[in-house]
Order: structure tokens, then C-alpha cells, then sequence
């Protein structure tokens, strides 16, 4: 068993309640603010994007994004907490329009590996060594569009790139099937780490699963996670929840499908996650009904539920367990289930 857990969630995760179909609904919170929230909240890690730590960093030289970050070091510092990763935001830019790494324009593919080399700066100068690497728009509107086998081509050289920039870091792929892209190239866990096993260095390549990703794609989240553990690839999760194959709803973990969080929770304590310093990431959002002096329960919910289900799975009766597996009496350990999460 694991043991004690970290947790984690990205300044993105305090938020103003915009969506696509309406404006914002609480006010902005600032940054120094949100770093105050952490602890209070029970979380020790902070996870960036590259421009949370510099904003604007489009606009600045590479050793005045260092001196910023390193000011934000100080800030982390300060405030007892530790940077988990950092993620170079691509899909923003109106030079990445057409994915950055995967784009058909050659200098909006330079554009998105510079702009990775300046995150690994950033990631340095916050002392963490993972990058991550969401592929939101690595894909195509339509398959004719783009090349499946070149874009293949073009994400391993830009992973390249990145591990020859740096010996020290360490690179999650987050897989994502759709949205924003239809057709994403790297949707699933498996291609993640077959991705990984094409660059020059497979040993630092590993993913970052997210819950609704893994349900966008028809898959159980759990059973991606122990695919990953069992090729030592699992570098950090992103813990929501989702009402099925709709939207990247990220709800509070656990939310909608408690027994699919009880069976992540129960992978990763069953095999020891944590013990090399990876956190509980968390990837929620506030309901937008939030009110302000409120929007911060998905986080400390979502910590709570986690720990409570990870109660649930120590005190699990796993010799019941391993006697009806052996009895071939599924339809009773589906009940016995059942009954442990009513507490029963």
C-alpha cells in the first residue's frame, strides 16, 4: 500500500465559471491568492502550465522568463509548496490553429518546439523535472487533413527534441481521444506509451492519465492506470469524474460513478503509487452555480473523497475477495462490492 498521498491541482482549477454558452459568473481570483489556498485546502503540489508561472512569455526573452519563474519559486516556497510539473499551452496561440507539433506549417511546428524548450526552462527554475504533454490540438478536423503516419513522425521529433534539450526531465503524455480536435492522434494510454517507446530515450517518456479522458475514449480509467503501472509509465493522474461520452465535463472525483473511483483508488494503492514522490493530481472544476466565497469544495471534496475510498479499500476483505474470485461466484463479489461501498 501506497502509504500517505500528496495532492495536487493547477491554478486553472480556480476559476471564473466561463463556458461556451456564457460569461463568467464569479471574479477573478489572483495568482499569489490561489497559492494561499493550497494548504488550507490539504494540497501540497502546484501544477503549471507554462504561462501560470510567466505569463505572457511569448513577449519575453529566455533568461527573463527564468528570472520570473524563479520569483515564483520563491512564492511557492513561502507558501510550503512544491511545483509537480509544468505544460507547455500550445493549443492557444493563433500560430497553433492546426495543432503545434503536428501542424502543416513548419514554422508553427518550430514555433511549439521553442516554446517547449522555454517550459523545460520553466521547469528547471520551479525545481520539478516533469513535463506534460497534453495533445489537445495534435489531431485533425478532417482525416484528409493531415498525415497520420508524418504526424506520428513529427510528435517523436518534437518529443526528441525536448529530451535532447534536457537530460533531466521526465515527459507525461496526457491522451485524449476527442475535443478539441475530432480526431486526435495520441487518444489512449497505449498510444501514449507506444509513442514514448519511438523516441530516443523511452525510459523518460511515460503518461498522465486523466479519469474523463480514459471515459471519453470507452475505457475504464482503472484499467488504463494499470496498464500504465505495469510498464512503470505512470508519472501522475488528473482524478475527475464524467457523465458519460459527452464534453471533458471534469466534475469532482468521484461524483458521478463512485465504484469507478473506488477501483482507481484502489490500483494505485495496490501498487505502491506515490512512493516515488508522484502526487494526486486533481483536474475539476467548480459547478458554475458556484458562488465565489464557495469554489474551492470540488477540490477539498474531491481530496475527501479520495481518502475516504482509500479507507474503503484497506479495509476491503480481500481473502473474501480472492475466495470468490477462486469460487468463480462473480455475481456474489459484485454484491460483496456493492454492500463494502454502502458500508454494509
Amino acid at each position: 500500500m501506497a502509504g500517505k498521498y500528496r495532492f495536487s491541482f493547477g491554478p486553472w482549477n480556480v476559476h471564473e465559471g466561463a463556458d461556451p454558452f456564457g460569461p463568467t459568473v464569479r471574479r477573478s481570483v489572483s495568482f499569489a491568492k490561489k497559492l494561499k489556498m493550497y494548504k488550507k485546502l490539504g494540497f501540497d503540489g502546484v501544477q503549471f502550465h507554462d504561462d501560470d508561472a510567466v505569463p505572457n512569455m511569448n513577449k519575453l526573452g529566455p533568461r527573463e522568463i527564468v528570472k520570473q519563474a524563479k520569483e515564483v519559486r520563491r512564492m511557492l516556497k513561502d507558501e510550503g509548496l512544491t511545483a509537480e510539473f509544468v505544460a507547455p499551452r500550445l493549443w492557444e496561440d493563433p500560430r497553433t490553429i492546426d495543432g503545434g507539433y503536428t501542424s502543416n506549417d513548419p514554422e508553427a511546428r518550430q514555433y511549439a518546439k521553442d516554446r517547449s524548450r522555454r517550459s523545460i526552462d520553466i521547469a528547471a527554475a520551479l525545481d520539478t523535472d516533469l513535463i506534460v504533454l497534453w495533445l489537445a490540438r495534435e489531431g485533425t478536423y478532417i482525416r484528409e487533413a493531415k498525415d497520420s503516419k508524418v504526424a506520428v513522425d513529427r510528435l517523436v521529433e518534437a518529443i526528441n527534441d525536448m529530451l535532447a534539450y534536457s537530460g533531466n526531465i521526465k515527459i507525461a503524455i496526457e491522451p485524449k481521444p476527442n475535443e478539441p480536435m475530432d480526431h486526435a492522434y495520441i487518444p489512449t494510454t497505449g498510444h501514449a506509451m507506444a509513442l514514448g517507446y519511438l523516441t530516443t530515450d523511452h525510459k523518460r517518456v511515460g503518461v498522465n492519465i486523466e479519469t474523463a479522458h480514459a471515459i471519453l475514449a470507452g475505457l475504464d480509467p482503472s484499467d488504463e492506470m494499470g496498464f500504465a503501472l505495469a510498464y512503470g509509465k505512470l508519472y501522475t493522474v488528473h482524478l475527475n469524474d464524467q457523465n458519460g461520452l459527452k464534453f471533458d465535463e471534469d466534475k469532482s472525483f468521484g461524483s458521478v460513478n463512485l465504484r469507478r473511483a473506488f477501483n482507481q483508488v484502489r490500483i494505485l494503492d495496490k501498487y505502491n503509487y506515490g512512493t516515488r514522490g508522484e502526487f494526486v493530481g486533481l483536474d475539476v472544476k467548480a459547478m458554475r452555480t458556484q458562488k465565489i466565497e464557495t469554489a474551492t469544495k470540488h477540490l477539498s471534496n474531491s481530496r475527501e473523497i479520495f481518502l475516504n475510498l482509500v479507507d474503503l479499500v484497506r479495509s476491503l476483505d480481500e481473502g473474501r475477495v480472492e475466495q470468490l474470485i477462486a469460487d468463480r461466484d462473480y455475481e456474489e463479489l459484485d454484491l460483496f462490492i456493492v454492500n463494502h461501498l454502502m458500508g454494509r
